[in-house]
């Protein structure tokens, strides 16, 4: 479905107007209570929008037809809100999204659109539109982000303003359920790229993980993002090593971060992790699981540096 609301039907002679694409994916933002609990309202998102415009602010909404429960986005998803984003010429980008893999969205966008010459900003809810909780302020502030912000990509979330490179949802519940964990990216070349079908996955090193359960999930995979302990270390069963070296050797990748929300990993600094970098396993430094997973994404989507592989 596509919907178009314009907010300007009279300006003023020689009055800037801000022209804003919202692209609604779906989410709690745009939710209404029926009979088997909430679920998507048609409309429901592009009434707020009007609501709240102003004069000078012209929005095109277009959302997603099935809008989607943001637990079943995947990267075709991310394909299609970088298309449109790359299409459009107005001055800013609103993506209403529900609120459980917005840090993957924010990560997948804030490195797809390399170079962004507009503010893209994200946006969703703890509780839907009309029923006194957050959606109507956080989508005010994204409406209004969308004129200050600086170009790159944002999350507009409980009074704040977040980059959403290193997103975190850090609780189930509360309004302000996000905080930041990594700096805005720095501008580089324009490179809007898209994503392939590539198999990865992010895998929690744990107390008591076998060697053999390791190497039949890297198996499967082309690549793996691996959550150590720490500053960056394993259990030193050798099997687990091996399992690592087996992958590698068949051209998996494999990408290290911390299970430690900040301070990221320090190679060298024990013994238990020293043998990941000898075998060449990739420091992320302090990327979250998720900025890490989509640099392994695009990374693998361009290996020839033109559009995505077909695996």
């Amino acid at each position: 479905m596509n919907v178009k609301t314009e907010l300007t039907a009279r300006l003023d002679a020689g009055s800037r107007r801000s022209d804003v694409l919202l692209v609604h994916t779906g989410g709690t933002i745009g939710m209404g209570m029926t009979p088997s609990g909430l679920a998507p309202v048609a409309g429901l998102l592009e009434r707020a929008v009007e609501s709240y415009g102003s004069a000078d602010m012209a929005v095109t909404v277009v959302s997603f037809d099935p809008l989607v429960d943001s637990a079943d986005i995947t990267h075709e998803h991310w394909n299609r809100i970088v298309a449109l984003i790359e299409a459009w010429d107005g001055t800013g980008v609103i993506v209403t999204h529900g609120t459980d893999t917005m840090s993957f969205t924010g990560a997948a966008l804030s490195q797809a659109l390399s170079g962004l010459a507009i503010p893209v900003v994200l946006c969703g809810a703890m509780q839907p539109l009309g029923t006194g909780g957050d959606a109507e302020d956080n989508l005010k502030l994204a409406l209004g982000a969308t004129r200050h912000q600086p170009a790159g990509v944002w999350l507009a979330f409980a009074g704040r303003i977040l980059p959403a490179a290193g997103l975190v949802k850090h609780h189930t519940h509360r309004a302000d359920a996000f905080r930041a964990v990594l700096p805005v990216p720095q501008a580089s070349e324009r490179r809007f790229r898209r994503f392939g079908p590539v198999r990865l996955a992010v895998m929690t090193i744990a107390p008591g993980l076998s060697g053999e359960v390791l190497a039949a999930m890297l198996a499967a995979l082309d690549g793996a993002v691996l959550r150590l302990f720490g500053a960056g270390t394993i259990p030193g069963e050798p099997a687990l090593l091996a399992a690592l070296q087996g992958a590698m050797a068949r051209g998996c990748r494999l990408r290290a971060v911390s299970q430690c929300e900040q301070g990221g990993l320090s190679p060298g600094a024990y013994a238990a992790g020293a043998a990941l970098w000898q075998i060449g396993v990739e420091n992320g430094e302090a990327e979250t699981p998720e900025a890490a997973l989509i640099r392994l994404w695009l990374d693998l989507s361009h290996r020839d540096g033109s559009e995505p592989v077909r695996l």
